[in-house]
């Protein structure tokens, strides 16, 4: 499949931050916030002859910026195929987690007792899932709980580590992927994000890493499973309809 429009038109109507990077580097950064919306998704083709036709760039700087989204482990070339979003494993999701616990861990270790102003855009990021779980916006849900986490991490203050966890929640959007079924995934998770933000509000900042802690293992164990279970489906061979099934212990 390859990916043209619309966001491509998206793009080609708001170069506000153009100015402020070059054009390769604002290119990726669009490409990769339509990866964390969502827009843009696991083996979409993108077409650096579309892109450049549409927003009126030379296909050596969309090329650049494919580039580097590729170091970010966002897209992959494809000899004589073409480039595509990645679509990632369960071994991805086991590095990806490995990361998040020590970003997210240690951002929330450096606050100190109540943060309130701080705290305003965690606790926009539980209103936004708030809403989009009361409009049944599954899509709009997911965005909604990755924001809430790279609020968690602009705690910390530092802009290298924001700049981390914007590459990761990017990645972490095509390993959400693979649920097919995105409400029963990301809506119980709402929950959590609000006690998080309460502890973090009260002050209980070993509390919140604790229930933290626990939060990542469970959505890393739900992710593995089903990229996990779909790899071994896909795997299996195809048995013939009405053809007799393997004995137990067979193969």
């Amino acid at each position: 499949m390859t990916v043209t429009e619309p966001w491509i038109d998206r793009l080609a109507s708001d170069r506000t931050l153009l100015g402020r990077f070059s054009t390769a580097e604002w290119l990726a950064e669009q490409i990769r916030d339509e990866i964390i919306e969502g827009s843009l998704r696991s083996e979409d083709k993108l077409s650096d002859k579309d892109i450049s036709e549409k927003l009126k760039m030379s296909r050596n700087t969309v090329r650049e910026a494919f580039r580097l989204l590729s170091h970010e482990r966002l897209l992959v070339h494809e000899l004589h195929r073409g480039v595509f979003v990645r679509r990632l494993d369960a071994d991805d999701v086991l590095d990806l987690y490995r990361v998040r616990r020590i970003v997210e861990s240690s951002a929330l270790h450096s606050v100190e007792g109540p943060a309130s102003a701080a705290l305003a855009p965690v606790h926009d990021a539980v209103a936004a899932g708030r809403r989009a779980a009361a409009e049944r916006h599954w899509r709009e849900l997911g965005t909604a709980n990755m924001r809430f986490h790279e609020a968690l991490v602009a705690l910390a203050g530092s802009p290298r580590l924001n700049e981390i966890m914007r590459r990761l929640i990017a990645e972490l959007r095509l390993a959400f992927q693979v649920m097919d079924r995105p409400r029963e995934f990301h809506e119980p998770y709402l929950d959590g994000n609000a006690e998080i933000a309460a502890l973090l509000e009260g002050g209980d900042v070993a509390g919140a890493r604790t229930a933290l802690a626990g939060y990542l293992d469970r959505a890393e164990r739900q992710l593995v499973d089903e990229m996990r279970r779909k790899d071994a489906a896909k795997a299996a061979p195809a048995r013939r309809p009405g053809a007799p099934e393997a004995p137990a212990g067979a193969g």
